[in-house]
């Protein structure tokens, strides 16, 4: 009550706040962290009783953090807290987004079922994400229902662990980002996917498996985030001609790697995987050399550590690097001694470069470079080798999250000064310290 006597002028004037156009107060209340506040506004006065409703809002179930989120009792109890929600945000005129993350959805799948029809149906939310917990039933994902498959008004779906199987033809007309997560899918059902979503222009497959040949015609769709970090293996081949943005994160093995096939429009492509294939570190490199073959005339470019490992493997056993168009060049690397003859090899090819990131990556590597040239020839090759380049483009270089002090890492003073060399028309060149905090 002081508050809303704050509020309040001399008598006959009234309050003030309320007195403001209806599409102000509705700006007002949009500003405010949650919609459960937004809904508690109504209490101050009668005016202000339905005034909620008219603010779009976005709704937030998540039971991930609870301790006891497992046990079946608080699942139940999660379950009916939201049940009452939706009951009263069914009256909202606008619903923007709707979110739930759950443990499991065993023996709680048909309110799961309405949640999902809330969403679509109901509410006609722009935005909907749901995820389950793929560890506590790893076999037995929540097979997303037959009448979500047809939507006109979904523009943002994130779907976790929720198995897709449409018994006919997919019709999310309006769809723009769909990321996807953590389930098995046919090639057939992906294509029906990419087919019923004609306006899609982001697609993130997120240790999805099961489809071995990943081809997307539509030239709306631009970016692509794949990503592989658990024991399944499989091969995919990307054919992509029209996308401009590609992703590939995580681990790759014998029987599990990306395969680029047609990506001729990327403009941008980050490669941070760690690849690892037993007992031959050669074959490790020539993936590489493949990566880079199909991203060589990108503009933007990011490699993980173990892409600078294999270029110094590749600088040391004299494989040249083609030119290539890069602008933007983004290296994270542990910038140990033998990372050396790797970044420069590589800047050496990076004649068009005017922006050059080094991120220091504090882990220690699987030191793969022992294993495929002996010490003699390593040591040599690398205090004597010189490094002829040009890079007269290159205006900015920035070294972060750098762990120690410059002047005691035996790698970063010796490339600093190569690049103070190399890049004449140098303007701004950055060092910045990782905290220790963190």
């Amino acid at each position: 009550m002081e508050r809303q006597k704050k509020f309040m002028v001399a008598a006959g004037e009234g309050d003030r706040l309320s007195n403001l156009p209806e599409p102000i107060l509705l700006y007002i209340l949009s500003m405010l962290p949650n919609s459960k506040q937004v809904v508690q506004t109504s209490v101050l006065s009668s005016q202000w009783r339905f005034l909620w409703k008219s603010v779009p809002a976005s709704l937030d179930f998540d039971f991930s953090d609870d301790p006891k989120a497992y046990r079946e009792t608080h699942i139940l109890a999660y379950v009916a807290s939201v049940n009452r929600e939706l009951h009263y945000w069914r009256f909202c005129e606008k619903i923007k987004s709707f979110r739930v993350f759950i443990h499991s959805y065993v023996n709680i799948d048909r309110y799961i079922d309405f949640w999902v029809y809330f969403a679509t149906n109901i509410g006609k939310v722009e935005e909907f994400s749901m995820k389950f917990d793929v560890i506590t039933y790893p076999n037995l994902a929540y097979k997303f229902p037959e009448f979500a498959y047809t939507n006109t008004v979904l523009r943002n779906l994130a779907l976790g662990f929720c198995q897709l199987i449409p018994s006919g033809d997919v019709k999310w007309s309006n769809l723009v980002s769909l990321p996807i997560g953590d389930v098995d899918m046919t090639e057939d059902v992906m294509e029906k996917v990419l087919l019923g979503s004609p306006n899609l222009e982001c697609l993130e497959l997120d240790n999805v498996v099961g489809i071995g040949r990943l081809e997307i015609s539509s030239v709306k769709l631009r970016k692509l985030i794949l990503k592989h970090d658990n024991d399944e293996c499989h091969c995919l081949e990307i054919h992509a001609p029209y996308i401009r943005h590609l992703e590939i994160w995580g681990l790759c093995c014998n029987e599990m790697h990306f395969q680029l096939r047609n990506v001729a429009s990327l403009v941008t492509a980050v490669v941070s995987l760690n690849v690892y294939f037993p007992k031959n570190g050669e074959k490790e490199c020539k993936y590489l050399q493949e990566l880079l073959h199909h991203v060589a005339h990108v503009e933007n470019l990011e490699l993980s550590p173990w892409c600078i490992e294999c270029l110094s493997i590749l600088e040391l056993k004299g494989w040249p690097i083609p030119p290539s168009n890069w602008k933007f060049l983004k290296l994270n690397a542990a910038l140990e001694k033998l990372d050396y003859p790797g970044i420069c090899s590589f800047l050496s090819s990076s004649s068009n470069l005017e922006t050059l990131i080094i991120d220091w990556f504090n882990r220690k590597l699987r030191k793969l470079l022992s294993k495929c040239t002996n010490e003699d020839e390593r040591m040599r090759r690398l205090w004597t080798r010189y490094f002829n380049c040009s890079l007269p483009h290159l205006k900015t270089i920035k070294f972060i999250n750098f762990y120690g002090k410059p002047r005691e890492n035996n790698v970063v003073l010796p490339l600093v000064k190569w690049l103070q060399k190399n890049a004449t028309a140098l303007k701004k060149f950055v060092i910045s310290r990782k905290n220790r905090g963190k």
